[in-house]
């Protein structure tokens, strides 16, 4: 889309190259200092508090995104090698500027969301639809499920989308808006796309049926050329073809040997009765 090239050109000015690996590394620094500290206050640091960030501490409206997935220490590093993957890749795919814009878009509603009604904000819903980018572009991609089982991407997708349908229907309204702002960014990314793609699949649906509509209902292999008898008319009538006969003319037995023989002379078919 128009706005979205326009807008990328602005970004290409101020955007950050490798932009996921300075957040995923910021992640595992913040990461280690939260499983070290047990009283929790690096954490209460980081995280997006509209109240607090009014009263100046500003930083939590870029450190939140810092926060990581999980204090699990197996399952935050795989989690952060997965965000890693897809981040670099799609930068790879859309270049720096547009990922740049991706990203920091839905980081920028998330903030506005939580600002405006006082809710703590979450990075959560931003890395989800990083996702479902990722899933957009390659969805037959195949990732291990516990090392062994691979999955397609686009179905694990469908897990995602379900997981935001949850939310949005049954979630508290923090995290309601916090869904929706994500998806926003999403589909002013790829909403075009899916339009245009709905509209194609729709169009070949609708030339399929023409054309079997247009077909006849019932397809024959064989039929008497002088009753006009088919092997659906009768299962056990037999077919065959003449050796008098200039062309492929078949006939049941019935006429096999009681018909007009054809021959064409000068590309005129005359018929000639004849004794059999």
């Amino acid at each position: 889309m128009k706005w979205v090239n326009k807008l990328e050109r602005f970004f290409a000015k101020f955007a950050i190259r490798n932009l996921m690996t300075y957040i995923v590394m910021l992640n595992a620094v913040a990461f280690v200092l939260i499983y070290l500290d047990s009283t929790g206050f690096v954490y209460s640091k980081l995280v997006l508090i509209p109240a607090l960030v009014f009263k100046g501490e500003v930083w939590r409206l870029i450190s939140f995104i810092f926060i990581p997935p999980s204090t699990d220490l197996l399952w935050g590093l795989i989690t952060l090698y997965f965000y890693y993957s897809i981040g670099t890749t799609l930068e790879h795919e859309w270049g720096t500027a547009r990922f740049n814009m991706y990203y920091i878009l839905g980081m920028l509603g998330t903030i506005a969301v939580s600002l405006i009604f006082g809710f703590t904000g979450t990075s959560m819903y931003v890395n989800l639809s990083l996702f479902l980018a990722f899933a957009r572009l390659y969805p037959n991609h195949e990732m291990l499920i516990f090392f062994m089982i691979p999955v397609k991407i686009k179905y694990l997708a469908m897990v995602d989308w379900f997981f935001f349908a949850l939310v949005i229907l049954f979630g508290p309204v923090s995290s309601k808006l916090a869904a929706i702002i994500a998806l926003i960014n999403y589909f002013a990314f790829f909403g075009f796309d899916i339009f245009s793609t709905v509209k194609l699949n729709r169009q070949v649906h609708q030339r399929r049926q023409s054309f079997r509509s247009q077909m006849p209902r019932e397809v024959t292999i064989h039929r008497c050329t002088v009753c006009g008898k088919t092997e659906k008319d009768d299962s056990k009538l037999e077919f065959r073809y003449c050796s008098l006969c200039e062309g492929d003319y078949e006939y049941c037995m019935e006429h096999l040997r009681n018909h007009e023989h054809i021959v064409k002379k000068s590309n005129v078919i005359e018929f000639k009765n004849r004794q059999e």
